[in-house]
């Protein structure tokens, strides 16, 4: 029979196995969310002309930084900026992501490990450099795609400027995402039973029957996973408008919310003004989230209640 201490040590076990990532997340997430926000309550108190010992003074704002935040008009273009980036984005990529996935499911596909590499390898190239590449490819000087059009004699669409602008930061980004997507799909796809597609041939279903009333609806889940990551990412998007900026006049220091944030903490040096609109993005990332997520759970409980 164990002895009590045994059973002590026994039992503290599961602790101590929690140490190294209880120790990261406090390190590397509570604290910079917690002095983020402590920074968002502060603001730079600057007397005189701002000069000498003493002049600037670090003091309590409370939230009038977050007042200046929802105020702003440049972050508030910047949401509406990246909402339309996002309507093109989010739609395109899952249902390219899906299409492909239903693809490699079929019985017909041919090379599957290849073409499965094939599309998920955009996806393990740094998004900096996903941009560098398109936006190289965007550029009417350089670029083949433009030799190509004037030898056609076709016109050549500037694709950094206005409208285009946003299918040419969209295109980036269903490169680069499409592929993970498709993976996350496709391996929901191999884990339906193999016995629900044979019962449905025997009774008369098609290859196109089969996909849209077993497949889709199957792997669901997935599919609600898959854009609640797209959403969080579109919200957070960053280095595609940042490295396309020096090609373009038409991307602002200011073009996407993040982007303000680091405009601000970095450029302008309002590092409290910064912190306040970074939580704010956070929170609005957070509601979004959580109420699709309640949506699609009440959604669930209602068809399962029939």
């Amino acid at each position: 029979m164990k002895s009590p201490a045994h059973r002590g040590r026994a039992g503290r076990a599961p602790y101590l196995f929690l140490v190294p990532a209880t120790a990261l997340f406090v390190l590397f997430f509570a604290l910079p969310i917690g002095y983020a926000l402590w920074l968002s309550l502060r603001k730079v108190r600057v007397s005189g002309l701002g000069l000498g010992s003493g002049a600037r003074e670090e003091v309590w704002a409370g939230l009038e930084n977050y007042t200046g935040a929802l105020s702003d008009s440049e972050l508030l273009h910047g949401a509406l900026r990246v909402l339309g980036y996002g309507c093109i984005v989010v739609p395109v990529m899952l249902g390219l992501a899906l299409l492909f996935a239903l693809m490699l499911d079929s019985e017909r596909v041919r090379l599957a490990p290849f073409t499965r590499l094939a599309i998920f390898l955009p996806y393990a190239i740094p998004g900096v450099v996903a941009a560098l590449l398109w936006g190289f490819l965007y550029l009417p000087d350089v670029s083949p795609l433009y030799y190509v059009l004037d030898a056609l004699g076709l016109p050549q669409p500037d694709l950094l400027d206005g409208g285009p602008l946003y299918l040419a930061l969209a295109n980036i980004a269903v490169w680069g995402g499409t592929g993970f997507n498709m993976i996350v799909i496709y391996t929901a796809l191999r884990a339906v039973p193999a016995e629900v597609y044979e019962a449905a041939k025997l009774d008369g279903a098609t290859p196109l029957q089969i996909a849209l009333r077993i497949k889709i609806p199957m792997v669901a889940p997935s599919l609600v996973l898959t854009f609640f990551f797209s959403v969080i990412a579109t919200l957070q998007v960053f280095s595609e408008p940042t490295t396309l900026k020096p090609l373009t006049n038409s991307v602002s220091t200011t073009w996407s919310p993040l982007m303000k944030v680091y405009q601000d903490a970095f450029g302008n040096g309002d590092i409290h003004a910064a912190a306040a609109q970074a939580t704010l993005i956070a929170l609005a990332t957070l509601v979004l989230s959580f109420g699709f997520l309640r949506a699609v759970n009440r959604r669930d409980r209602q068809e399962t209640a029939r």
